[in-house]
């Protein structure tokens, strides 16, 4: 009984961790940074586009 449980968990383990590999990442501090940046009324976007460009290289 035991056996099932702890397969289903590794195998649930083993997706969320294949989700996370890759360069999407290491692009998600840009994306957030950017999302807040934009908020600021004037100077977001002006801000936010150098940041959207980065996250854009290295997906």
């Amino acid at each position: 009984m035991m056996l099932p449980r702890r397969l289903t968990r590794l195998a649930l383990l083993a997706t969320f961790a294949a989700g996370l590999t890759g360069c999407g990442v290491v692009a998600l501090p840009f994306r957030a940074t950017s999302a807040v940046v934009k908020i600021v009324p004037v100077a977001g976007d002006v801000v936010a586009a150098p940041l959207d460009v980065t996250a854009d290289v290295v997906d």
